[in-house]
């Protein structure tokens, strides 16, 4: 007996061994690959994850088949070759020293919704939400929530969650306007939609920008060098403390872990934690999409939405109140190539900052979609967008893009069309001469054009238009029933 024991606490051992050296044998893939979920179609689809160094993995999916070993740490990638949209489902096969099949994973378009608590806010919320909730039937949208609100110090590359097919019992808890928006995506395009929620309530952009981000952008050399240092000091294994605020500690534990996986493009609502900026918002919002770009697709399309009206509407003709300037600048970043951004001033709520009609901000949204990315050209993207100037006998001239089959008084009442207010006159236009002083003015449309004027004003220099916290009145439209954004012509402080 004396002699057995060694022998059997020997035996133990080896199999322990020989159970450790299995489980470090095992293909892992990261959380955003699992059965139900979409694949990006006409991109190459890097597919990712985990073995023993040296270890040969194999992918083989629609006819395609990929091989390569785990680099020294234990990583592997391959691309599978552009695929072709497919509604029916496959099984995704990875294979090491185990086997990992991956079903009903479908073929189609895919895209990142993201931002604070307007994106984040649940279908289960909205308007007639017993309803629409009902209505989320459709097994051709998946979609995959990243849950819970993290942070980290560096860009993690493990995260979790899990696919899901759209149904009552899964879209009530997804985001409301990345469900709408990815509901008429796929009854327009009639492919699979894949759609990846990571938000959380409450934040600044800065958290959700990459260090890549904020290099790019030599206006926030200073954010980015704190970033660097803080990411140093972390992989130094210093105790470093992040948290909601920190610039580049959600990103790294809500978005990184994603990367690489192929997306078309990424839809955000965020800037009322910012509202109080301006042209900064501009450099920061241009850091979120070069970085992001960077970590998915150099041709990521990006998509966000306008601040919605709030609080009380101000008489001051002058406005420049509250969300004014980030507005402004929200739409001062349209210049950055491949976005495009959805207009809401005329379907939020004075005394709350959630509305909770998010069928037409989803639907604005993926109006711009359809147009640039999936080449509706038949489609007016968004509302009239203020394009110039000119003075004329004691009055300006502005002309817009995107006025589409015309200008028209526009009203818009809750989840309804908008109608052309035949009787109607515009409202929230403001003029001003050299002096600086605004006026309330007079604005009537004269066939592409709107010109505006007022008694007071005898040579005017510049025009403002429901450029304030809430610009409750600011009326015009374009006869597809979208609203102009907000503008002004000057640049006065």
């Amino acid at each position: 007996m004396k002699l057995l024991r060694p022998l059997v606490g020997l035996f133990a051992a080896l199999v322990c061994l020989g159970l450790a050296a299995s489980a470090r044998a095992e293909v892992k893939l990261p959380a955003i690959f699992n059965s139900s979920m979409v694949l990006q179609q006409e991109l190459s689809v890097p597919v990712w994850g985990w073995a023993d160094a040296g270890e040969k993995v194999t992918v083989s999916f629609d006819g395609q088949s990929k091989s390569t070993e785990a680099d020294k740490d234990g990583r592997w990638q391959v691309k599978l070759e552009a695929l072709k949209a497919n509604a029916k489902g496959q099984t995704l096969t990875i294979a090491g020293k185990n086997k990992i099949e991956l079903t009903d994973v479908l073929i189609g378009e895919v895209w990142i919704c993201s931002g604070q608590s307007n994106m984040e806010m649940r279908l289960n919320g909205v308007l007639n939400a017993k309803q629409e909730v009902a209505a989320a039937n459709n097994p051709q949208i998946r979609l995959f929530d990243v849950p819970g609100h993290t942070t980290s110090a560096t860009p993690l590359d493990k995260g979790r969650g899990k696919w899901q097919v759209c149904q009552p019992s899964t879209a009530g808890g997804f985001s409301a306007v990345g469900y709408f928006f990815g509901r008429r995506l796929q009854k327009e395009l009639k492919v699979p939609i894949g759609l990846v929620g990571s938000n959380w309530g409450g934040t600044r952009i800065e958290p959700w920008v990459s260090l890549d981000g904020f290099r790019s952008v030599p206006e926030l050399k200073k954010i980015a060098d704190e970033v660097a240092a803080r990411e140093s000091q972390a992989r130094g294994d210093a105790k470093v403390r992040v948290g909601g605020g920190t610039p580049s500690a959600i990103f790294n534990s809500m978005v990184s872990p994603l990367a690489p996986f192929a997306m078309r493009g990424g839809i955000w609502y965020q800037g009322e934690s910012n509202g109080n900026e301006g042209e900064s918002y501009y450099h920061k919002k241009k850091a979120l999409v070069n970085g992001w770009r960077k970590l998915f697709n150099p041709d990521l399309a990006f998509y966000w939405v306008q601040l919605a009206d709030f609080r009380n509407a101000s008489p001051n003709p002058a406005g420049g109140d509250g969300w004014a300037k980030l507005r402004e600048a929200q739409r001062k970043a349209l210049t950055i190539p491949g976005t495009g951004m959805a207009v809401i001033h005329d379907i939020g709520n004075a005394g709350n900052i959630h509305p909770r009609n998010k069928q037409d901000v989803g639907s604005r949204l993926a109006q711009w979609a359809l147009h640039q990315t999936y080449g509706r050209k038949d489609l007016v993207p968004c509302g009239p967008l203020y394009k110039g100037l000119k003075i004329e006998d004691g009055a300006i001239r502005l002309s817009f893009d995107h006025v589409g089959s015309g200008l028209m008084v526009g009203q818009k009442e809750g989840l309804k069309p908008t109608t052309e207010a035949k009787d109607g006159k515009l409202g929230r236009f403001a003029i001003a001469g050299a002096d600086k002083k605004w006026h309330w003015a007079e604005a009537t449309i004269d066939g592409d054009a709107v010109v505006v004027k007022s008694a007071e004003v005898a040579k005017p220099v510049a025009v403002r238009y429901g450029f304030t916290m809430n610009p409750r009145g600011a009326n015009l439209y374009n006869k597809e029933g979208i609203p102009a954004s907000p503008f002004r012509t000057d640049d006065w402080k």
